[in-house]
């Protein structure tokens, strides 16, 4: 459990289109095997630490006729963004993808001690 020691709690949000790969014969639709597509994402304010992220689908285009194969994570979580990660495998055809996310952290407030080094 993460547990938040201030009251300046932010809330960020978004959603975000990975790939469309149908459109041009992309890897995902016509590949084969491991394959996984990344974006960055920035946080609209500095979390004073790494937020927590939850991710989901809010968009999946996938074809019927093979197994359903996903994976979708927030990677290399900081106090300014992430990566939203989203992985197939086998002979899963995945035509175009889209993705939520939120995050909940602490934010900085004026009360913080910073101590230089």
């Amino acid at each position: 459990m993460k547990k938040l020691r201030n009251n300046y709690i932010g809330v960020d949000s978004g959603d975000a289109t990975l790939f469309s790969d149908f459109e041009n014969d992309g890897e995902m639709w016509t590949g084969n095997g491991p394959r996984e597509r990344r974006k960055l994402i920035r946080f609209s304010q500095k979390y004073r630490v790494p937020p927590v992220v939850h991710v989901g689908l809010s968009l999946w285009d996938i074809d019927s006729q093979n197994n359903i194969r996903a994976e979708v994570v927030a990677e290399e979580v900081t106090n300014l963004g992430f990566h939203l990660v989203f992985r197939t495998w086998g002979d899963s055809r995945v035509a175009r993808v889209r993705m939520s996310w939120m995050s909940i952290g602490e934010l900085a407030f004026a009360d913080d001690w910073q101590i230089d080094d």
